[in-house]
């Protein structure tokens, strides 16, 4: 594949479809100094977009968390990436909407003066970690760990709190894992670099609870499903040495889909029938 910045194609910028290769910014905008951007990762299944508008609410409220007061409205963000994505001439896609504080009067911390800006940009993306998705994927443990409500915004998809996310795939690359997987700052289990965790044992399902990371879409998609299903779920704070009697485990998001986990250190899981069967459904609803 081509590099990001050189690509055929057009990009929508604040109401305006650019030319993929002008699709650019300048070095002094204050996101890239201070992090002020948030954004949300999409999938579009024989052209549509999958939970669309709860997307663009929470691309609204990732702003409004981040002090930044966004210039479009749900309805308005729908029509642009309906747009962007009519212009891929894709049907199955991955739709990037990102909304920055662009460069403007302030260069300092505070920004308030300065454009707030949006972009969206769609291309093909297939399974996000290969053919861990049929296999298992392997995942490291992270030294970083997600940090407390009361440092940062957690429950905003903001670009800043992937900063550490970046650093632990990278680790985990290097060993040959897919991924990486977070505590959170007390010590529980709390999600991989982009996406929920799910586990099984003896029929139910357990799975941390978000009170210091994103609530996934996906993630609350699965919920649903299960409980449809009459699988009884626990939300709850788990240990990281209760991995040892959990047997099956599966990753969730917009990028990962549902993606069966064979093991994270030194703990191994099976990719049993519950992994299986959700991972299915969900690929049938999202293409229903």
């Amino acid at each position: 594949m081509a590099a990001y910045d050189d690509r055929d194609g057009v990009i929508w910028m604040d109401g305006e479809m650019v030319d993929w290769r002008e699709a650019k910014v300048h070095v002094l905008s204050h996101a890239m100094h201070y992090a002020s951007s948030v954004f949300e990762g999409e999938r579009a299944y024989n052209g549509k977009i999958f939970k669309s508008r709860a997307h663009s609410e929470r691309l609204i409220a990732s702003a409004e968390a981040l002090d930044m007061p966004m210039p479009w409205s749900v309805d308005q963000i729908e029509a642009a990436k309906a747009e962007a994505l009519e212009a891929s001439g894709l049907r199955d896609a991955y739709v990037r909407a990102v909304v920055w504080r662009g460069s403007g009067e302030d260069m300092g911390v505070a920004s308030a003066r300065n454009p707030v800006r949006m972009a969206v940009a769609v291309w093909p993306w297939g399974a996000y970690y290969g053919d861990a998705k049929m296999q298992g994927a392997r995942l490291d443990i992270s030294e970083w760990k997600r940090p407390s409500p009361e440092t940062i915004p957690v429950h905003a998809k903001a670009a800043g709190l992937y900063m550490i996310c970046t650093i632990s795939k990278h680790k985990a690359e290097a060993k040959g894992c897919s991924d990486a997987l977070f505590m959170d700052y007390r010590g529980y289990v709390a999600e991989a670099t982009g996406a929920n965790i799910f586990f099984v044992k003896d029929g139910e399902v357990h799975t941390p609870l978000p009170d210091c990371f994103l609530n996934g879409i996906t993630r609350q998609t699965v919920l649903q499903m299960l409980r449809d299903r009459g699988i009884k779920v626990h939300e709850r704070h788990i240990l990281p040495e209760e991995m040892s009697g959990f047997e099956q485990c599966w990753l969730t998001g917009t990028a990962a889909e549902v993606t069966p986990v064979g093991q994270i250190g030194d703990y191994r899981f099976e990719v049993g029938d519950l992994t299986r069967q959700i991972a299915g459904a969900y690929e049938d609803l999202v293409r229903a």
